[in-house]
């Protein structure tokens, strides 16, 4: 297995780092590597919370002027793009079995460099929260710390990992909660929706790479209880998240996010639907794309909660 493993990596290897790499080459290696298109839905759904969850709507000029959102989610993208670059750090040969075109570190960027990257955006974003609030300062530590363990650790065990990557997508809505502790209700219901869709995606996410996380060692749910048992897991999981959206939303009587969430019951329908049938690496791919999708709707209805 040691001799596959190593045909492996020779088989996909990037061109040598000595030789000199563009800087629009390097540019638009180091963009993808903290997935900055990842990086603008954060923000976007941090100052559509700031304007439609928390408020005043009235005042959205104000608030989009304000530099207080700015430094926070500034901070919280620094945290997320520094956890993108150590995840794929340690990632590099799993990634070259799983999407060889797509590895980033060794192809565009040397590994000290990533490396030193990684430690400037965490530092940033923490000193960021510390002039903020303590408590911020406290959470980007916090998610600092949890985005190392998961790359390093925790990413390839079962279901840990998944949890783990999925509170730590809540919590660029939480921090809002920590911050500014008005409405924290409406937060925290749609850190619960982000939290729920990001763990269905990881997983699936799982079953789409599992040949080469089985090839490295990786103990997640698909290698471990198969494709079949780890499906009957989402459903369940999918089916006790929608009821608790609904009963959170009818706690706070709020009619318009009832409704908001039975519109989303559509494409959620069509993913578990999907699910049922799919069995490659494609189908996985798909409804991957397709939880992207819904997490974006679940953003943008924050317009109308």
């Amino acid at each position: 297995m040691r001799h596959d493993k190593k045909a492996v990596f020779l088989q996909f290897k990037s061109p040598p780092m000595h030789q000199p790499v563009p800087f629009s080459a390097f540019v638009y290696g180091f963009l993808r590597l903290i997935r900055v298109q990842n990086l603008l839905i954060v923000v976007l759904t941090q100052f559509l919370a700031r304007i439609f969850l928390v408020g005043p709507q009235e005042q959205w000029l104000r608030i989009l002027i304000d530099p207080t959102i700015w430094l926070l989610s500034f901070s919280t993208v620094c945290i997320a793009a520094a956890g993108y670059i150590i995840n794929d750090y340690f990632d590099i040969k799993i990634d070259l079995v799983n999407k060889p075109e797509r590895v980033v570190i060794g192809r565009y960027l040397k590994r000290r460099v990533a490396m030193g990257a990684h430690q400037l955006l965490n530092f940033v974003g923490c000193v960021i929260g510390l002039y903020l609030s303590n408590w911020v300062f406290v959470t980007d530590v916090v998610a600092a710390g949890l985005l190392w363990f998961y790359s390093a650790q925790f990413k390839r065990q079962p279901f840990i990992g998944n949890v783990v990557i999925s509170l730590l997508t809540a919590l660029s809505l939480i921090v809002l909660a920590v911050y500014y502790r008005q409405n924290a209700d409406m937060l925290l219901i749609y850190a619960l929706f982000s939290f729920a869709i990001t763990l269905v995606r990881e997983i699936i996410k799982d079953m789409e790479d599992i040949r080469g996380d089985a090839r490295f060692g990786c103990r997640t749910l698909p290698i471990v209880w198969g494709l079949r048992r780890t499906k009957y897991l989402l459903y369940v999981l999918i089916a006790s998240f929608i009821a608790t959206l609904f009963l959170m939303a009818d706690s706070l009587g709020n009619l318009r996010l009832g409704w908001i969430f039975l519109i989303l019951l559509i494409p959620i329908g069509w993913l578990v639907y999907r699910l049922v049938f799919a069995d490659t690496r494609r189908d996985f791919g798909y409804l991957s794309n397709l939880c992207k999708l819904i997490m974006l709707m679940g953003v943008l209805s924050m317009a109308w909660a």
